[in-house]
């Protein structure tokens, strides 16, 4: 049996994406440019894989449910695929963040514990186009906690890919490349070297008996 391909694809451009602002938990939407990139994601995919994929799931907040529902696709709502839950470093930019730490900051090598207690508390936001949107932020998962996440995904696809059926994932940056770096086994802070653009997709699939990352950012 021909082992199966699974497709992770990142949501469309959103304003926090544009201005740096770490966007885990909070229900931020596609921007104009997010919902053109999500329609134009959705060929591009279907041009590489015209055939329907065996399963689809997507994160259930708002930005990747918007993708998925754009780029043409029916999918079923994955709680394990959100994103990282950042805590205090929600809605703040690492620049901020590292002013007051007085060094740099870095989520894959710090995580959202090591922000300073001043960015935490809950609050409500207003986004550019006067939406307002609750922010929550908590103590945050570690890299291992959100990377066990990650893994019991990455678990879970393999399943699929062993019984020959292709599956679409659609996510978010970070729980992405966290997914792949499971895949392959790397560990969880390698993601930091790997670029996800905004509605672009990663393909995994197995080479001579080894997972392997076939595409990335496509």
């Amino acid at each position: 049996m021909q082992l199966g391909r699974i497709y992770l694809l990142r949501h469309g451009q959103t304003c926090w994406a544009v201005s740096g602002q770490h966007t885990g938990r909070t229900d931020v939407p596609l921007t104009d440019v997010g919902r053109q990139q999500a329609k134009d994601a959705g060929a591009r995919i279907r041009a590489a894989h015209p055939e329907p994929f065996d399963a689809v799931f997507t994160s259930p907040l708002v930005r990747a449910r918007e993708t998925a529902h754009l780029a043409g696709f029916d999918a079923l709502a994955w709680d394990d695929v959100m994103e990282w839950d950042y805590g205090r470093a929600e809605g703040h930019t690492r620049a901020q963040i590292s002013e007051v730490l007085g060094r740099p900051w870095n989520i894959w090598m710090d995580g959202p514990r090591a922000v300073p207690e001043q960015f935490g508390g809950d609050g409500v936001e207003v986004l550019q186009n006067g939406q307002q949107v609750d922010v929550h932020r908590g103590s945050g998962e570690s890299i291992d906690e959100v990377f066990d996440r990650a893994s019991r995904v990455a678990e879970r696809l393999q399943q699929y890919s062993l019984d020959g059926k292709d599956v679409l994932v659609v996510a978010h940056s970070h729980i992405l490349r966290l997914v792949a770096m499971a895949w392959v086994g790397l560990d969880p802070e390698d993601g930091r070297r790997f670029e996800l653009e905004t509605a672009h997709y990663i393909v995994l699939s197995e080479h001579k008996g080894q997972p392997v990352i076939e595409r990335w950012s496509a």
